[in-house]
This record gives structure tokens, sequence and C-alpha cells, in this order.
């Protein structure tokens, strides 16, 4: 009876180990059928390697110079007694912009001329009588000094009197002005600044060893931090014939038209001088490169290839399936959302711009047009 109770139980635990291994094997099973499932492909935006003529630019930093400017000031000390101009006025060429007090020299003057007048008369009658041998050869000498004298008197006068004025020296725009009327000005004493800013000069440095890159009326673009997406386009004109002995640098002049003056003497400017001969060159976008310190790398869209390294045959013409391929490549100039890939792809390969981070090698992808870059694709020529 014993015996027979113990097989009974020995039965149901083997009934229930029996079940339970079941369900385990049932549940690892599903998880396998689950994971042996394909997964879908991810979606990523890509865009195709384009070859385009890429013009090689050299960049530089420098500062704007007016073509004409300089700091108006007196040669001599007076009291201001009229100003004619107002702070940011445009003046032209010989202009009046500053009276000084000038009565004293006014007065020095007609005393000067009126000994000049008397001199004359003495000299001419003495020219007419030395003739005659009225009087001496000497006297006719003295008489001549002292009309020479007499008249550089009033040379010296009017050159005097000159000096307490001053005239716009060439057309441009004047400054904030730094005197009133009536203030005692010392010699020297700045009154305003005047800069012509029809044309302006941007001078930069490069390096010694692009001497050769660059000549004269060679293109430039010029950027400022007051117009950051406007580039301003001048030309080289002059190239200093020394090299800086501290920096083995070369000092290059550029000329750029202002006409709507937006650009001043003093700012900043960063510029790429434009390099003759555009070289085709593989471009992608900046955002389809994946930079890290081991290398740049891409994402390129290839069909998926069965083990007969074929791609696979898909029926009713259907494109093959894709798969991402992780290349590394060589990155050269980058420059208006553009990068130049010197090595590691070929033009018209389709490179992901979107979605990278969801990648793996060899991951199935589909492929959905960068709406972003269609604008930049369809340019033929990156300058």
């Amino acid at each position: 009876m014993l015996r027979r109770r113990m097989l009974i139980m020995l039965g149901v635990v083997l009934l229930l180990v029996l079940i339970l291994g079941g369900y385990k094997a049932f549940t690892i099973y599903q998880q396998v059928q689950m994971f042996s499932v394909p997964k879908p492909p991810i979606s990523v935006a890509a865009t195709e390697a384009r070859e385009r003529a890429w013009q090689n630019r050299l960049p530089a930093v420098g500062s704007l110079k007016a073509l004409q400017g300089v700091d108006l000031s007196l040669e001599i000390a007076g009291t201001v007694k009229t100003l004619l101009f107002e702070s940011g006025q445009q003046v032209s060429k010989g202009q009046p912009l500053l009276q000084l007090d000038s009565d004293v020299e006014t007065a020095l003057l007609g005393t000067a001329l009126a000994d000049l007048g008397l001199a004359q008369v003495d000299y001419n009658r003495g020219s007419q009588l030395v003739g005659s041998q009225a009087i001496s050869k000497g006297e006719f000498d003295r008489l001549s000094a002292q009309f020479k004298r007499n008249k550089a008197v009033v040379d010296q006068l009017k050159a005097s009197l000159a000096k307490k004025s001053i005239n716009a020296p060439f057309s441009g725009t004047i400054g904030i002005r730094q005197v009133d009327v009536g203030d005692y000005l010392a010699s020297g004493t700045v009154i305003a600044t005047l800069q012509d800013l029809s044309s302006l000069y941007v001078d930069f440095f490069v390096p010694e060893q692009s001497i050769p890159k660059l000549s004269i009326g060679q293109q430039v673009l010029v950027n400022v931090a007051a117009y950051p997406q406007e580039n301003f386009p001048g030309s080289i004109s002059a190239i200093n014939p020394k090299v800086e002995d501290s920096t083995r640098n070369v000092q290059v002049r550029a000329t750029l038209a202002n006409p709507e003056g937006k650009l001043l003497p003093g700012m900043f400017t960063s510029l790429q001088v434009l390099l003759p001969d555009p070289q085709p060159q593989v471009v992608v976008p900046e955002s389809a490169v994946t930079y890290t310190l081991y290398g740049n790398s891409v994402y390129v869209a290839v069909p998926q290839k069965t083990d007969d390294a074929q791609p696979p045959h898909n029926a009713d013409d259907q494109p093959p399936a894709l798969i991402a391929e992780r290349r590394f490549v060589e990155t050269g100039e980058r420059r208006d959302g553009l990068v130049v890939i010197s090595k590691g792809l070929k033009p018209g390969e389709t490179v992901v711009t979107a979605g990278q981070l969801k990648l793996t090698q060899g991951a199935a992808i589909s492929i959905s047009p960068d709406k972003t870059q269609a604008a930049p694709n369809s340019q033929s020529r990156v300058n």
C-alpha cells in the first residue's frame, strides 16, 4: 500500500516537471521566433555625393582702413570763432570747416600791405632814376631789398592767416566734432576725423609660403561681424615687397567698394582669398560626416548582397534592399555646409545625412530624400 502511494506521488511530480519543462521550452521557442523575425529597415535621410568644381580659398584676418582718412588738427593755437560743419556731415574737398580768431593777424597784414605798397612805389621810381644815374646803384639795391623784404612779410602773414582756418583736404564724411565755438585750442588739437568711405582698404597678413598663390587683382571675399551673412567682394591691390622678420608673414592690401556705407574703418574682418584654377572634388553635406578621435567616417547606402556576393533579385522590379556601410574617409576644406572628401568616397554614392545615431554596420535602412540639401545639390559649382 505504501509502495503504491509512493509511485503515485512520483508520477504526479514527474507530470508537473514535464508540464513546467514544456512551458519553458515553449517560451524559449517564442523568444527565438521573435528575434529571428527580420527587423524593419531604419528610416534615414540621405543624399548623393557630388563631384563639383571646388575653388580653394586662403583664409586670413585683417582690418579695414579708409581709402583716405585723417584727424583734422590745428598747426597754431587760437580761439575758435566759427564752426562750419555738423557731426557726421558729408563735406566736399576745399569746404571751410573751422575759423579761428584772426583779428590781430588781419591787422598786421593790413600794415604789411601798406608798407609793401610804399616799397613798391619807391622801387618803381628808383628803377627809373637809376637808368638816368639820378641815384646811385647802391641806393637802388637798398630799395629793391626793402621791396622784397616787405613782400616776404606779406607772404608770411598770409600764410599765418591761412593757418587760422581748416578746409576739407578731400571729400568724405566728417566725424563727431571735438570742439565748440569759444574754445581756446592749443597747437595740434584734433577737432574731428574725416574719412573717405567710398572705398576701403583691408590689410591682412599671409604666410610667406603663400606668396606664389597671390597676384595683383586676385579676388577676395570680406566678412565682418556686423553683417555675418553678407560677403563683400574686393581685389588685391598691393603686396608688400618685404617679409616681416618677427612673424615671417607678408602684408597684403585689398581694395573693396563701399557704395552703401555699411563698412567702417577699423572693423575687424575675416576674409578669403579666392585661389585660381578650381579643381573637381567630391563633396557631401557636413551633416553626413561623423568626426571622432580615431577618424572621420560616413555611412554609405549600399545594396544588400547574398552569400555569393551578388545583390538579391527582387520580383516585380523592386529596388534591392539597402544596408548601411560605415566607411572611413579623409576630409578636406569645409565651406557653406559642405565638406570635401579627398579619399574614401566616389561621386554618385549615397551617403546618410540624418539618422546616423540609429545605425550600425550592416543595418537595413530605408531612404527618404534629405530636403534640407535640395538647394545646395541643385548648384553645379561651388566657388
